[in-house]
């Protein structure tokens, strides 16, 4: 019998269970400021972490502020992000993005949901990431991973990542959100992959599902 019948319930066992496997979670993007985190999230957009910590310290090494950025050309910028994918539009809105940060915030990253996503090539995942990890301004990003593991530990239906995200944030208190929406990425990278695990294989998904048999559907993002 399945003793976890509710969110609440079961959010609190995947809480321990995460802090159980990851006590100390480290922010996987490289970077030393604002600034430069916003530029190795944007390039993470489908492209591993790892991917992009191999390119960001050519780049940096040219141009780690948005004055220095945006006077590089954008072909030069390319150049640098070329294995991450999507270089081309990357480029063009890295390069757009630091002239904006230089002409209109002073050369610096703002610290608003608003002003971040009228950025170039930001959208609010991205804009939560920068506001979470480099201001601390409570915000939950959600992505690929924790979209498919909400679904399949039955935190949420679904239909939408802001309705995802939404129905998180009711679940655990903003201090949390910081260290969890790290926790949850890593162990749908190491544990509740998309092919290796249906929710009815991980550790997670068996003690909050038991006696679940049939495979879950994700629904995409």
């Amino acid at each position: 019998m399945n003793l976890m019948k509710t969110k609440k319930e079961r959010a609190a066992t995947i809480a321990r269970k995460l802090d159980e496997l990851y006590p100390e979670i480290p922010i996987p993007l490289h970077h030393t400021d604002a600034y430069t985190l916003l530029i190795a999230v944007i390039l993470s957009a489908q492209c591993t972490d790892k991917r992009v910590n191999k390119v960001t310290p050519a780049l940096f090494s040219k141009a780690d502020t948005p004055e220095k950025m945006a006077a590089l050309p954008v072909e030069e910028i390319k150049t640098c992000i070329a294995s991450c994918g999507l270089a081309n539009s990357k480029a063009k809105s890295i390069q757009a993005l630091s002239q904006m940060l230089v002409e209109q915030y002073n050369g610096e990253v703002p610290r608003t949901f608003a002003e971040l996503e009228k950025l170039p090539g930001v959208g609010h995942k991205t804009a939560s990431v920068v506001m979470i990890h480099a201001f601390k301004i409570p915000a939950f990003p959600v992505d690929t991973h924790i979209h498919r593991l909400a679904q399949r530990w039955g935190l949420t239906n679904g239909k939408s990542v802001k309705q995802t995200e939404a129905d998180l944030k009711k679940l655990w208190p903003p201090n949390d959100w910081e260290k969890l929406h790290l926790q949850i990425i890593t162990y749908g990278r190491e544990h509740c992959t998309a092919r290796g695990c249906d929710g009815t294989v991980c550790e997670i998904c068996r003690t909050c599902f038991p006696n679940r048999k049939k495979p879950v559907i994700t629904k995409k993002a």
